[in-house]
């Protein structure tokens, strides 16, 4: 069971409203280990959880293997929360999209950024009309790709943009609204794929920002900075830890400085949670849809076209066929 898996699940134990039914894993003992924890039933297969009568399906499997439970859990009926990314491609995360649009249960994706304190904060301040962006970085970079050695393989990541960096991606969106075009540069310089980017997004409200993200830069802090630039105004956020607000010239700065705070809620992890079992309830709609999971994907999969022709990417792009 991964990292985040075991993250979701302890959220979801502390939650009155759910009960757990129980954990698959494709290593029985990793699934035995976290059922132990959380106080619930490993089970062999996904097709055990579905025969449990389960109301909702977590899928943390990794990024290349997230279409087929996916698929069946909405086909059964069942809510479904899927782990970042929606899907390795455009038609995979088109199929996903349509088959969210006929099911009876609710689809969620987990983009966490989009519920994590600094970055609530950044969107309060553009929601409000604080500021209005301009210009904006975001940066995302990785120290390496060799803990976990599965990060490095493509065909377990999907391609180095599909880790981590695809939070960035959806960070512009949700920041900065829809992308119209995008042009970009990559290197292969340590690994074996693409490891190193800089793209420029062009959004449809006016907005412009550079995009870069690197493989192999050292854990030296901040790894995740996003700066937005108004007219004579500035937020910038420092990985999940602190963000700033200065709203003139001759103002007092506005921070938020998360260090003390548990992990599960600065990341935002305790939220997309509790609004998936909200949605599950009735309560709302999903907090990140399958249209917002579709456009991060799309987001991705231009950027790679433009790396690899070295040309503009007008966007949207054409949908894939059924």
């Amino acid at each position: 069971m991964s990292f985040i898996g075991r993250i979701h699940a302890l959220d979801l134990k502390a939650d009155a409203r759910v009960t757990l039914v129980g954990v698959a894993d494709t290593v029985p003992q990793a699934a035995q280990r976290l059922a132990a924890e959380v106080n619930t039933k490993p089970l062999p297969s996904l097709e055990a959880l579905l025969d449990a009568g389960i109301e909702a399906l977590y899928v943390c499997t990794p990024n290349t293997l997230h279409l087929d439970p996916v698929l069946r859990g909405l086909a059964a009926g069942v809510h479904v929360f899927s782990e970042k990314p929606m899907a390795t491609s455009l038609p995979e995360a088109w199929k996903i999209r349509q088959a969210a649009g006929r099911a009876r249960g609710m689809y969620q994706l987990g983009f966490n950024r989009r519920f994590a304190n600094v970055y609530r904060f950044a969107k309060q301040m553009i929601d409000e009309g604080r500021i209005t962006p301009l210009l904006a970085q975001l940066k995302h970079n990785r120290g390496e790709l060799k803990q976990p050695p599965w990060t490095a393989d493509p065909s377990v990541t999907g391609g180095y943009l599909y880790e981590t960096p695809v939070h960035l991606f959806d960070m512009s969106r949700f920041l900065l609204g829809d992308v119209v075009e995008l042009v970009g540069w990559a290197r292969r310089s340590v690994y074996q794929e693409l490891d190193g980017f800089a793209v420029l997004l062009r959004c449809a409200g006016g907005a412009v920002a550079s995009l870069t993200s690197v493989a192999h830069t050292s854990w030296l802090f901040p790894y995740e900075r996003v700066e937005i630039y108004g007219a004579h105004k500035t937020v910038v956020t420092e990985e999940l830890e602190r963000a700033w607000f200065s709203p003139g010239m001759r103002d007092q700065v506005e921070a938020m400085d998360c260090f003390q705070m548990p992990f599960e809620q600065k990341w935002g992890y305790a939220m997309e949670d509790r609004l998936f079992i909200d949605a599950c309830l009735g309560a709302r709609p999903p907090a990140v849809t399958a249209e917002d999971g579709y456009r991060a994907t799309e987001l991705v999969e231009a950027c790679y076209q433009a790396v690899r022709n070295e040309k503009v990417v007008k966007l949207p792009l054409p949908e894939p066929s059924a």
